[in-house]
């Protein structure tokens, strides 16, 4: 490699994780108010495979290069910025959702996408923030308009939104339910959950059968949104991240004052640093299980797939 060029991982074509095949490309140049990163870390998230699979939004580069979240080092500013200077540690999601390109050794966005890295987080573990952090802040306490108090339910607790909502609850004061493995129980109490439903033992509307919550945080899809109207309180809300499709009908929710919706994450320094101001607090910690360098992007697509891990896949660029 040289000055001019770098290490990325880009898809062939759309389909398996066998399509993605590392390359050399050019390396970005950041314009006015960007920021160029070197890439220490990379999260793994569900959109970058189903993104790898379909093309998913179709907001990307020629060749395509895929990663949403990256925690790195500043490299070089463009025109105008101020809040950064090269040396300076950041993370953050930038663009999305256009692909920030972050399974690359260096990605370019817009400067205020991004924010300081908690010094209280390794480069792995913030990379591990940004995407899966902002969709449960901005859900939670934009959408939901959490306080505390609240009953929130949150399905699979233990996945990469899911383990920083039950925190992000917590620390605002909710009580938390979560649904998850029995297996995952002992580090969702750690991390702040109050109650805890084995889904594969029993129904969580059975469970929670007289006990109504104000809030439930979806991110399973498929009938969990019906279900979990079931034990809504009348006025409270339910936000689905799959996708729109995953919406139970209105028919079903309106006539109780439920609110109803699909939520999709926006790139947001104010909320970013705000999850800084948590992890520095030690109230919010990534869990990140599996940890592999950027070439085998692959085998963390194909385990990512299993919807077994708990917390958060990352992928290491240059030592972190």
């Amino acid at each position: 490699m040289n000055d001019t060029t770098m290490r990325a991982i880009s898809p062939t074509s759309w389909g398996g994780p066998e399509v993605l095949t590392a390359v050399t490309l050019a390396r970005p140049v950041p314009g006015p108010t960007e920021i160029l990163v070197r890439v220490h870390a990379a999260g793994v998230n569900p959109v970058d495979w189903k993104t790898r699979a379909t093309g998913g939004f179709g907001m990307h580069n020629d060749p395509p290069v895929l990663g949403y979240d990256v925690s790195g080092v500043v490299e070089a500013v463009g025109l105008g910025v101020t809040l950064y200077r090269p040396g300076d540690e950041v993370f953050g999601m930038p663009e999305f959702p256009r692909q920030a390109g972050g399974y690359a050794e260096y990605a370019v966005g817009p400067a205020r996408h991004f924010a300081p890295k908690p010094e209280a987080l390794s480069h792995v573990e913030a990379a591990a923030l940004p995407l899966a952090g902002l969709t449960a802040w901005q859900s939670l306490l934009e959408t939901a308009q959490l306080t505390e108090g609240r009953r929130v339910l949150i399905h699979a607790a233990a996945g990469g939104v899911g383990h920083l909502a039950v925190q992000i609850a917590a620390a605002h004061g909710a009580h938390v339910i979560g649904t998850a493995r029995e297996g995952k129980h002992a580090l969702l109490k750690e991390l702040g959950a109050h109650e805890l439903i084995d889904y594969t033992r029993q129904d969580f509307a059975e469970a929670l059968a007289g006990r109504e919550v104000d809030i439930v945080l979806d991110s399973i899809g498929g009938d969990y949104g019906t279900r979990s109207l079931k034990v809504l309180r009348d006025g409270g809300t339910l936000i689905t991240l799959p996708s729109p499709d995953e919406v139970p009908p209105t028919t079903e929710s309106a006539p109780r004052g439920i609110r109803t919706g699909f939520t999709l994450v926006e790139p947001d320094s104010t909320g970013m640093r705000a999850l800084a101001d948590l992890a520095a607090q030690g109230k919010l910690r990534p869990v990140v299980e599996t940890v592999l360098p950027l070439e085998r992007a692959a085998d963390a697509h194909r385990l990512g797939e299993t919807g077994r891990t708990r917390g958060k896949i990352v992928l290491t660029v240059v030592d972190a």
